[in-house]
C-alpha cells in the first residue's frame, strides 16, 4: 500500500534536478533555447524603453511590430534576464525554467486574449502581442521539453532510464553479460 501511494506520488521515481549529467549534451539545447529568447525578451524591452512610452500607456506605439508599453518593456527585460540566468546555470534548471516560462507565456496569451478590448488591457496587448505570447509560449516548451518527453526515447537517454530504472538496470546487466560473453579472459 505505500508503494502505491508513493508512486501515485511521484510517478517517474526521479527529481527532475538530479539525474541529467550536468555535461549532458541535452544541456546545450536548454541553453540555446533560454538564450536565444531572453535576447530576443530584452531587445524587445530595450527598444520599448528608448522610446520613452508611458508605463501602463494603451496607445498604439510599437515595436518590432508588437505594440507596448512602459509596463510590457519592463516586463520583457526582466523575463529575459531570468532566461539569461537559465542559459548561465543550464542543465535540467534551464530546461525546467523554459517549460514553465513557456507555459506562462501561452497561459499570458490567452488572458490577454480575453482583456484585448477592455479596460483591464495594461500592458497594451493587440493581437499580435497575443500571436507572440503563444509562438514564444511554444517555442519555450519545445526547448524545454527536447530531448526529456516523448515516445521515442533512445534507452541512454538519462530522462528515459530515471522513468525505467528497472528496465535500465535490465539492460545495463544485459549489456555487461554480453561484454563477458564476448571477452572470456575478463572474468
Amino acid at each position: 500500500m505505500a508503494r502505491r501511494v508513493q508512486r501515485a506520488l511521484h510517478p517517474v521515481n526521479a527529481r527532475l534536478d538530479d539525474h541529467l549529467p550536468t555535461d549532458h549534451k541535452l544541456g546545450q539545447v536548454y541553453r540555446v533555447g533560454a538564450g536565444l529568447t531572453g535576447v530576443l525578451l530584452v531587445v524587445f524591452g530595450v527598444l520599448g524603453l528608448v522610446d520613452r512610452i508611458g508605463f501602463f500607456d494603451t496607445g498604439g506605439d510599437t515595436v518590432l511590430a508588437l505594440n507596448t508599453n512602459g509596463a510590457l518593456s519592463v516586463l520583457s527585460i526582466c523575463i529575459g534576464g531570468l532566461l539569461f540566468a537559465g542559459m548561465v546555470v543550464g542543465g535540467t534548471f534551464a530546461s525546467t525554467l523554459n517549460i514553465v516560462l513557456g507555459v506562462l507565456f501561452i497561459a499570458s496569451g490567452f488572458v490577454n486574449l480575453a482583456l484585448l478590448d477592455t479596460g483591464l488591457n495594461v500592458l497594451a496587448f493587440k493581437i499580435q502581442n497575443v500571436l507572440f505570447s503563444f509562438v514564444v509560449g511554444v517555442m519555450l516548451m519545445w526547448f524545454g521539453m527536447y530531448g526529456r518527453v516523448g515516445s521515442a526515447l533512445p534507452h541512454d537517454n538519462p530522462y528515459w532510464r530515471a522513468r525505467h530504472p528497472e528496465q535500465a538496470a535490465r539492460e545495463d546487466r544485459a549489456r555487461l553479460a554480453q561484454g563477458r560473453l564476448a571477452r572470456p579472459d575478463t572474468v
